[in-house]
């Protein structure tokens, strides 16, 4: 009877550690697989929200055109990963302030032109130099990325360049008329980069100010010109506080660029990098070239049949005279070059092999 009753004990025990090992199993089981309650839900990537910062105004075609379509291909390229939110106006960063706040991560994006801080990206000067035409913009901004893709200057290595653009060639846009070179003597003249040392070389007196200053300046007779490409007569107004056009294609030709920080460009995930740099050449090769030609047309419609605006075609002896005085800037640039360790010749046969190339290429769009 008492041994009966020991097995009965001894199994009732056993029977109990065995549920109670089930049990602590199955907590085991459900606090190292996890509930959905318990564990984060990783599946999608965390949104990455960027900041640019340009000096256009909101309503320009640079914002509206380019920045805004760009930026919405880019988030849906990568699923919504990547957001980015445009800073017009220079609510964020000043123009000649632009690139270096990218750098320092006060903005993640920027654009803006290099020719605001000129002497820091004298490899690029070569893309602006006097002397060098361009058919249109299509043709010059081409020959600037193809270029830079190219020679990789170390200057735009700390930061990731999305894309580089330009105006391509530029006007005088005068108070009074400017049909030689007596009349550009002394004459106030908005410019920056390399079109402020090509006037200073003509007789004019360049101002450096960004074109956001440039209506105001006109307007209170600060500047009596400004030099740039016909869009700014329709998109920054100026075709309201300038009455003549003259016209001076070897003169001018601005770089701008998009680039983001470098930092901030490493930490995205290898496949957004590879969905942003397609849309990247997407908008360049469908948008951001030719931007400034449909800007042209429609300026220079505009300011001619509604402002009534005189456009002036210098005399081709006139024309030789300002190319053969400004000639000497791209010998000045090509013995800084030498200067810097930097093979200054190279580079200029560069930049003008590469404008035959896409002038030629482009002489008809």
């Amino acid at each position: 009877m008492k041994k009966g009753l020991f097995k009965l004990i001894k199994l009732k025990t056993l029977g109990k550690g065995i549920l109670l090992g089930l049990l602590a199993l199955n907590l085991v089981f459900l606090t190292g697989c996890g509930q959905p309650a318990s564990v984060p839900t990783a599946s999608k990537s965390q949104v990455v929200e960027l900041k640019l910062a340009h000096f256009f105004p909101a309503t320009h075609p640079a914002e509206k055109e380019l920045i805004q379509p760009w930026a919405k291909a880019i988030e849906t390229a990568t699923e919504g990963r990547v957001k980015i939110t445009s800073y017009p106006a220079q609510t964020l960063l000043q123009a000649d302030a632009t690139y270096d706040g990218v750098v320092s991560g006060i903005a993640d994006l920027g654009l803006s032109c290099f020719s605001y801080t000129r002497g820091n990206f004298p490899v690029l000067e070569a893309f602006e130099l006097p002397g060098i035409k361009y058919v249109n913009s299509k043709a010059a901004s081409k020959v600037a990325w193809e270029g830079i893709k190219q020679l990789n200057p170390k200057e735009v290595q700390d930061t990731k360049l999305m894309m580089v653009f330009t105006t391509g060639p530029g006007d005088l846009y005068t108070k009074q008329p400017v049909q030689t070179l007596s009349d550009l003597k002394g004459l106030e003249i908005r410019a920056t980069g390399l079109s402020a040392k090509s006037l200073t070389a003509l007789g004019a007196t360049p101002v450096a100010m960004a074109q956001s200053e440039a209506y105001e300046a006109l307007s209170k007779g600060v500047v009596k010109g400004n030099l740039g490409p016909v869009e700014v007569l329709q998109g920054w107004k100026q075709a309201e506080v300038t009455k003549y056009l003259t016209r001076t294609p070897f003169l001018y030709n601005n770089l701008f660029y998009i680039t983001m920080n470098q930092k901030k460009w490493d930490s995205l995930d290898p496949k957004d990098q590879k969905a942003i740099e397609a849309v990247n050449q997407k908008f360049f090769e469908e948008v951001a070239m030719g931007l400034w030609d449909k800007q042209n047309e429609s300026a220079l419609n505009y300011a001619v049949n509604d402002k009534g605006m005189k456009v002036i075609t210098l005399s081709q002896e006139e024309q030789d005279k300002w190319i053969n005085i400004i000639k000497p800037i791209q010998d000045d640039f090509v013995a800084q070059m030498n200067q810097k360790g930097q093979p200054g010749q190279e580079i200029l046969d560069k930049v003008k092999s590469l404008a035959d190339q896409y002038n030629k290429e482009f002489s008809k769009s």
